[in-house]
């Protein structure tokens, strides 16, 4: 108030009016895409082959082909198995939420930021988000001769809702 009484109340009224703005609210989707740094995408154009939504955005379409695949809670994808004549598979690199990978007749690996699976070609496998959390990786194609994927059957509520 060393400046004077009317100015000290003006700036109470201002500050009074900032407060009081509404924020608007956030959605579930945005908040995500705060806390990674590689962009969610658009609605997955093989969201044919997952349970759930998911979204896709390129990070790299040369030499090495990179796709940050964004999972909402208890999304996922079906199993499916790359495959290659020479060469191939898929890496995925954990960039933020929680989530699954797991391998036909194995047990479930979790999956959090920083986490790196290497998943050779032929392996049968699925992955996807947590049934509680946001989840996104790196999707890094192998290079290899005669590569494709084979998708597969769903993966059952039943096995994945024993993941919580």
């Amino acid at each position: 108030m060393y400046t004077g009484w009317p100015k000290g109340w003006a700036v109470f009224r201002l500050a009074k009016e900032v407060w009081n703005e509404e924020i608007p609210a956030v959605s579930d989707r945005e908040r995500f895409q705060r806390e990674i740094m590689f962009p969610i995408g658009e609605k997955n154009p093989y969201g044919e082959y997952f349970t759930g939504q998911s979204y896709l955005a390129p990070v790299s379409t040369v030499q090495v082909p990179v796709y940050n695949v964004t999972f909402e809670p208890g999304c996922r994808n079906n199993w499916h198995i790359h495959h290659a004549k020479s060469g191939g598979g898929q890496i995925l690199i954990c960039v933020g939420g929680r989530g699954y990978y797991r391998e036909w007749g194995k047990d479930p690996v979790e999956l959090t930021e920083g986490s790196v699976i290497n998943i050779p070609a032929g392996v049968k496998h699925w992955h996807g988000a947590s049934p509680g959390s946001w989840f996104a990786h790196l999707a890094i194609e192998v290079s290899g001769e005669e590569t494709s994927t084979e998708w597969c059957e769903p993966v059952e509520d039943e096995e994945y809702n024993t993941l919580r």
